[in-house]
């Protein structure tokens, strides 16, 4: 694979992403908890597929992906860096591509999935996952 043209800086800024477990996700699952809610973590919905979500309530059918503003191109926040770009647009698109499917693929099955972005408050986020696990109960 061709190494990107980039700084040490960013380099060393981008290998330091979580991928799980981070400040939302662990608010989110906070509020949820706090909710009276019991989930499982990081788990895949529907053992065919490998996607992970971030929060999964297995009886309700109900997963929870909590979308990071850059990685998932959230309409409010997303920013195009304008080095490698054309990586960074590929990568994004191809992200979005991959949830609009993961979201179509669980449905098909039964499920429901609710989507978090790192922007929103998490109590906010809480309650709507909160009604939509109710509501299949």
């Amino acid at each position: 694979m061709e190494r990107l043209s980039t700084t040490e800086a960013t380099r060393a800024r981008m290998s330091g992403q979580r991928s799980r477990d981070t400040g939302i996700e662990v608010a989110l699952r906070r509020e949820l908890h706090k909710l009276g809610l019991r989930y499982r973590v990081h788990r895949r919905p529907l053992r065919a597929v490998r996607r992970e979500a971030d929060v999964v309530f297995g009886p309700s059918k109900v997963a929870v992906f909590v979308d990071g503003c850059f990685w998932h191109g959230c309409p409010d926040h997303a920013t195009w860096p304008k080095r490698n770009g054309e990586f960074w647009r590929a990568k994004i698109e191809a992200n979005r591509t991959r949830d609009a499917n993961t979201d179509v693929v669980l449905a098909e099955a039964g499920w429901l999935s609710v989507r978090v972005w790192e922007h929103e408050r998490p109590e906010v986020a809480a309650a709507r996952v909160h009604e939509a696990v109710t509501s299949r109960r």
